[in-house]
């Protein structure tokens, strides 16, 4: 992991150049941070919040982010780094409490960043930036409009290529489907699923990647696709799951709906079939199950906030702006590891690193759902019907 955090650290150093969402003019005084805070004073502890619109144990996104914050406390000593994690939960009743418990931590004083995700805190977040302008966000995972939004130059959004990750998977369902050596596979029948939590920008871009990379190795492909509604109803997810692997013929399938994806690795394990993981090492973090897992997408969410409060405590985290990480930024990745090995036949596994390298290099190019409309994302999802 450090020397995919070492490869982090220097890419955003780089970047700090060169924001991917227009960021606010550099100020003469470089000791200070765009949030407008010096960095962290020597002896002091720098305390950070993690603010979770749902809970740990997703074995995914959110569990994530708070390996990254242990990571860094665990490296640094809770002398220098400490981190508190509020679990506000997921539900609809839930929901009216999100924007005021990140308000009274913004009132508190206590800490130097707050950091959310998703796309249901930005507009909680835009109050927060502005009724405490000194109070510093990261915010994941999700495009903070910085032009058309409230900017106080006190937010820091980090993104990832989730449309290139995959566009990996893709390709290895549509590869894994059409092979008769495989077990519980029906080669004639060239359909894969994909569960989605909710519908919306971030998971369609999944969703586009996903359908570009099956296609890319398989054009005649068809993807089952369905979306639960929330992301912790996993007995929501199974059935979605059970009907794409029962009646709709799927072999293969992809969960990207947070715990409630952990719904489809059930359907894979009660019908024989096979799932990908997402955001966190999967198989790894659930071992019994892992005979359905061929591999995990992983969104690298712990290792960029890592490495943003490590910037940060230095004093060059530049706020105001947003940065977004692929394969060739190690923001994204697929584990490749013995389980992999042996999940996977070697004439899938050089394919895949095959169009890796074809998408660093800038060879492929990846679709993706951040800027379509509602009908030109529908029309590629009818071009696997």
């Amino acid at each position: 992991m450090k020397k995919v955090l070492s490869l982090l650290l220097a890419v955003m150093m780089i970047f700090s150049l060169a924001a991917c969402a227009k960021g606010p003019e550099k100020t003469p005084d470089e000791g200070k941070t765009q949030g407008g805070e010096t960095p962290a004073a020597e002896g002091k502890t720098y305390t950070a919040a993690l603010l979770l619109n749902g809970t740990l144990g997703d074995k995914s996104f959110f569990d994530s982010a708070n390996s990254g914050l242990q990571e860094l406390k665990d490296e640094l000593g809770a002398d220098k780094f400490d981190f508190e994690v509020n679990q506000m939960g997921a539900t609809p009743a839930d929901e009216p409490k999100w924007e005021p418990t990140l308000l009274e931590y913004c009132e508190s004083g206590k800490y130097d960043v707050i950091i959310v995700g998703t796309y249901q805190m930005i507009d909680a977040l835009e109050n927060a930036s502005e009724q405490f302008p000194d109070q510093k966000f990261i915010f994941f995972d999700e495009t903070y409009d910085f032009e058309n939004r409230v900017n106080n130059h006190n937010i820091y959004n980090t993104l990832y290529k989730q449309n290139e990750v995959s566009f990996l998977v893709g390709a290895a369902a549509a590869m894994m489907t059409t092979d008769g050596d495989l077990k519980n596979i029906d080669p004639s029948n060239k359909v894969i699923g994909f569960l989605g939590g909710m519908e919306n920008p971030i998971i369609n871009d999944f969703l586009v990647g996903y359908i570009q990379g099956a296609k890319t190795v398989e054009p005649d492909i068809k993807v089952q696709i369905g979306y639960v509604g929330n992301f912790y109803d996993s007995a929501a997810g199974k059935e979605i799951a059970l009907a794409q692997y029962q009646s709709g013929g799927a072999d293969v399938g992809y969960n990207v709906a947070g715990a409630a994806g952990l719904g489809q690795i059930e359907a894979a394990v009660d019908t024989d079939k096979y799932a990908f993981g997402v955001d966190s090492d999967q198989a790894a973090l659930m071992p019994e199950k892992a005979h359905v897992i061929p591999t995990s997408a992983l969104k690298n969410v712990g290792n960029s906030i890592y490495q943003a409060i490590s910037l940060d405590m230095e004093g060059k985290l530049e706020y105001g702006k947003a940065e977004s990480f692929g394969f060739a930024e190690g923001g994204v990745e697929i584990v490749k590891d013995a389980h992999y090995e042996e999940m996977l036949p070697e004439e899938i596994r050089s394919k895949i690193d095959e169009l890796e390298q074809k998408i660093i290099s800038g060879e492929i190019v990846v679709d993706s759902a951040l800027g379509k409309t509602t009908e030109e994302i529908q029309a590629v999802k009818d071009s696997v019907k």
